[in-house]
């Protein structure tokens, strides 16, 4: 397990510093500055190895997990000094797990930055009925790697460029990029139906939550919710397509440029404007997915292809292209002679 943070005391609660989290009674943990901001629910997931994700989410529900002595949401995000209250919680019995190393892609490396190519199908680190992903593989293959951190996130499903912090200076700078909208990542989706409009603003506030099986979902939600997170995506036609091979619909190659970045953002509001991405499995049309899957589209249709940023360090714009994987240039071909 991961390093926790500075031991704490309190009656009736276990300290853990960088030991072990004890099953069988409370566990106070002071959160340090590696795991700040990260959500408690994913933080929990993460530390409670054998856990069932249910359990997780219930015990938090429940207030039985609790930060500095108060209650908190699945998603409440923690800060460096935070005193994170476990309860106990039973642990399956598992053999220590081995992490295969494993190298991607390199698109870009320097001293600050390690920037990879993705597979579709791979996670990028461990949690959610997942035991690891690229953060864990790339972390066991550069056992030298003082520091190696995620900056940002991709679906499991989506494939592309996937940018890693190797210097906490990074990481912070990055983050602040993000935040003030500097930073231009654009994605390649292939849309169900015939998108008309040749670009478009698709400016919708989305919903996050998680559902009985602890599973994240987004939806498209009223402005006026307290909940909604505001979110806009630019999406340009690349291409049309007269027909599907299985099916009478048309399909569109379009790009989208995130002006926001908010989970399945994509994903989400195409599906709300009547163009679910092909091969989605969460938001897309299930019947059709299948139909194509035989057809060769045995993945979701969304790659992240290009990233600009400033460099941490040197303040120079970087900018970052990740081609189309094979199997999706295969399909799109097809798609042209069909």
């Amino acid at each position: 397990m991961n390093h926790l943070g500075k031991s704490q005391s309190e009656p009736g609660g276990t300290p853990v510093g960088g030991a072990e989290l004890r099953a069988d009674q409370v566990n106070l943990v002071e959160i340090g500055g590696e795991d700040e901001g990260q959500r408690v629910d994913n933080y929990l997931l993460r530390v409670c190895k054998g856990v069932p994700k249910s359990h997780v989410y219930r015990v938090i529900r429940d207030g039985e997990v609790r930060v500095n002595k108060r209650r908190v949401s699945v998603d409440y995000r923690l800060a460096a000094g935070d005193l994170l209250r476990v309860p106990p919680i039973r642990l399956a019995v598992r053999a220590p797990q081995v992490v295969p190393g494993a190298e991607f892609p390199v698109l870009h490396e320097d001293a600050e930055l390690l920037i990879v190519n993705k597979p579709a199908g791979v996670a990028v680190h461990g949690g959610s009925g997942v035991s690891f992903g690229v953060i864990e593989q790339l972390r066991a293959a550069r056992p030298q790697a003082r520091y190696l951190e995620l900056v940002h996130r991709l679906d499991r499903e989506t494939s592309g460029i996937l940018m890693l912090a190797k210097k906490r200076s990074a990481l912070v700078n990055l983050h602040e990029q993000f935040k003030a909208g500097t930073t231009d990542k654009r994605y390649l989706a292939l849309a169900g139906g015939k998108v008309l409009n040749e670009r478009q603003h698709l400016r919708m506030p989305l919903f996050k939550f998680t559902d009985a099986n602890g599973e994240r979902q987004v939806r498209v939600t009223d402005a006026a919710d307290p909940n909604a997170m505001t979110a806009h995506t630019i999406a340009s036609v690349i291409e049309r397509f007269a027909a599907l091979p299985v099916d009478p619909a048309t399909a569109t190659l379009v790009e989208c440029q995130l002006k926001t970045g908010r989970t399945h953002q994509i994903r989400v509001h195409l599906a709300s404007s009547g163009h679910p991405i092909l091969g989605d499995p969460k938001y897309g049309d299930f019947a059709l997915n299948k139909l194509l899957s035989r057809h060769g589209l045995k993945r979701m249709f969304l790659h992240a292809v290009r990233l600009s940023i400033d460099h941490p360090a040197t303040g120079e714009r970087l900018a970052i292209e990740a081609p189309l994987p094979a199997d999706c240039l295969k399909y799109l071909e097809k798609l042209r002679h069909a």
